[in-house]
């Protein structure tokens, strides 16, 4: 690729230049020839001064039109290669994100209790807890505001609150929870010893449930 481009920018500089070159070389020559025939006069010294001179000159004109455009190009080349990639890196997270959250509303879509009136998460969990625990324990049952989410699901919660209540009955609870006949989930759960019992626990806790809207 180097070698294609120097070789592209010869042949552009000779047609260019060329005509021009000809002609600065027919004004040029006589000074060469003069200064040619006053270095031969010069002597050994002041031959190699003006030698040094000269390839200082040239390292300075190869630097500024050759090396230096060449350089950049190849920089140029090299953002332009790590901005693809980049690009590419972003389109690909992109890709990834996209297919979670479509496996994410998928599995929700598949884990969905029947919509409509008919359907009620109060009655469903009270009658679990109730089985479970005792309606003894439960000091509060609050159903929340149903939340709609993306692609027409509805959320709907309940908040219970147990009261002096053991560890086997917690996990009764939960598992009454998790055998329910319809897709019911516990989003929170909070568990404080009690000061009185230390074997006894008040429970904090929080089902939800998905729906299709209407």
């Amino acid at each position: 690729m180097l070698r294609d481009y120097l070789d592209k920018l010869k042949t552009r500089s000779r047609d260019i230049l060329g005509p021009q070159i000809e002609t600065l070389r027919g004004r040029v020559d006589p000074y060469v020839a003069q200064a040619r025939a006053r270095y031969q006069k010069l002597e050994t010294r002041e031959r190699i001064l003006v030698q040094i001179c000269a390839a200082l000159i040239g390292i300075f004109l190869f630097y500024d039109l050759i090396y230096s455009p060449i350089v950049d190009y190849s920089a140029g080349l090299d953002q332009q290669t790590a901005e693809r990639e980049r690009d590419l890196a972003s389109v690909r997270r992109l890709a990834a994100n996209y297919a979670a959250v479509k496996t994410d509303l998928e599995s929700a879509e598949h884990s969905t209790v029947p919509g409509g009136k008919d359907f009620s998460l109060f009655s469903v969990v009270e009658s679990a807890f109730t089985s479970s625990v005792g309606r003894d324990r439960i000091t509060s049952i609050t159903p929340a505001a149903d939340k709609k989410l993306a692609d027409g699901l509805v959320q709907h919660s309940v908040q219970l609150k147990l009261e002096n209540v053991n560890l086997g009955q917690i996990v009764d609870a939960l598992y009454a929870v998790h055998t329910l006949p319809v897709p019911v989930g516990v989003e929170n759960l909070r568990i404080q010893r009690r000061s009185q019992n230390t074997h006894s626990y008040d429970v904090d806790i929080t089902c939800v449930a998905l729906s299709h809207n209407g």
